[in-house]
């Protein structure tokens, strides 16, 4: 069972400045993706292992200051908030030293990639843009996972993002990262490739501000997320409960 105690997480977004050059896996945690984790051993060790893990939701801030986590974030750092920042850093790289940095987006569909690859030659224009369409399946065959890896390491991106949702990204590049023969910096952001693309719409600053990204999520989409959202929230309340009296 992933323990939310024992997890090292980024505490601000200030620390994202301290992430070094190379390769390194970043990953997302969010009540769902914690709840998720507890019945899936393989995405439990990929949050564990991965490099660095941010925390994507006020819930997991509060609920580490109450169990008195190893660590305890200051402030919610969403996969929008890395995408921005890496994003930009890189970018402005490009732009000091006149030499045009490489991101691939690796995910998603090529309606949308095609749409992020528009909007990035204008919000981005000192980066290239690479984006691979994986098939379309609950699970890759292992040719599937051939083609994407030789995909990503012929591309040799200087940033790598990775979109299929949770748990199927992280599991994926957790488990394919030996073979990832690649030097930089790697973001499973899931949903971001649709924000980014605008075939679906952040909430606004005030639902953010005030921790209700999720109501608005399950207003805008009840079929699909009242699973995550009204039976997903009390059970991470009830799980971080027992963690809590677990180590009394």
């Amino acid at each position: 069972m992933l323990k939310l105690s024992e997890l090292e997480i980024i505490e601000s977004k200030l620390l994202l400045q301290e992430i070094p050059q190379g390769k390194y896996l970043i990953n997302t945690v969010n009540a769902h993706s914690f709840n998720v984790a507890q019945k899936d051993q393989v995405f439990s060790e990929a949050l564990r292992n991965g490099d660095f893990l941010i925390p994507d939701g006020a819930s997991i801030i509060k609920a580490c200051k109450w169990i008195q986590a190893m660590s305890k974030p200051k402030e919610r750092i969403s996969g929008w908030d890395l995408f921005s920042f890496e994003m930009q850093r890189l970018e402005e790289r490009s732009e000091q030293i006149d030499v045009r940095h490489k991101v691939m987006f690796m995910g998603s569909s090529e309606k949308v990639l095609s749409m992020i690859k528009e909007k990035a030659f204008l919000d981005y224009p000192y980066l290239d843009v690479i984006t691979y369409s994986p098939p379309y399946k609950s699970e890759f065959s292992q040719e599937d996972n051939e083609a994407i890896i030789k995909a990503i390491n012929d591309a040799n991106p200087d940033l790598l993002w990775i979109g299929m949702t949770a748990p199927k990204q992280e599991k994926w590049a957790y488990s394919h990262w030996e073979e990832l023969d690649i030097h930089c910096h790697v973001g499973t952001i899931g949903a971001v490739f649709d924000f980014y693309a605008g075939t679906a719409q952040r909430a606004p600053i005030w639902w953010q501000d005030n921790s209700l990204e999720w109501l608005y999520r399950l207003i805008k989409e009840p079929k699909r997320m009242w699973r995550r959202y009204v039976i997903g929230n009390p059970l991470f309340i009830w799980n971080v409960i027992k963690e809590k009296f677990s180590r009394s």
